[in-house]
């Protein structure tokens, strides 16, 4: 499977907005309900790569435009000091950070927002598929320009 930008659209689904002029409380919505069908799917317990594959199908069969393992650089001073690899970036204004935890806590919450920051991206998702329930939190990026 590649790992670029998708853009293929399910012919059995149909969305009632078109996928590239959906607002990012629209995107997240969408996200979530494909994170919830591949819960509701496969439930919990295994890697989190399973999880992300599972999920690009579903992003995919429903339309929207991803890059999965999307790398950033981190500086300090100016300098390079490390790279960070995002799950997704969905549509180019949402990161997606996925886990697979028996629940979240606050360092992944905290791992999520620095991810925001890094990408100068709005807004995220922080989605645990390794609880009984599916676990997800929005983040916002409070410095955002």
């Amino acid at each position: 499977m590649s790992e670029g930008l998708h853009t293929w659209r399910s012919i059995t689904h149909i969305n009632l907005l078109p996928v590239s002029g959906m607002e990012n409380s629209e995107l997240t919505y969408a996200v979530i309900g494909c994170a919830m069908k591949v819960h509701n799917v496969i439930g919990n317990g295994f890697q989190e790569r399973i999880y992300q594959r599972c999920l690009a199908i579903e992003l995919q069969n429903f339309g929207l435009l991803f890059q999965r393992e999307v790398e950033q650089a981190i500086t300090y001073a100016g300098i390079t000091v490390g790279k960070r690899k995002a799950d997704f970036v969905i549509d180019g204004k949402i990161i997606v950070e996925l886990k697979a935890l028996t629940s979240l806590e606050g360092i992944d919450i905290m791992q999520a927002k620095n991810y925001l920051v890094a990408f100068n991206l709005p807004i995220g998702l922080l989605i645990n598929f390794g609880g009984v329930r599916l676990e997800y939190k929005r983040i916002f990026n409070p410095y955002f320009q």
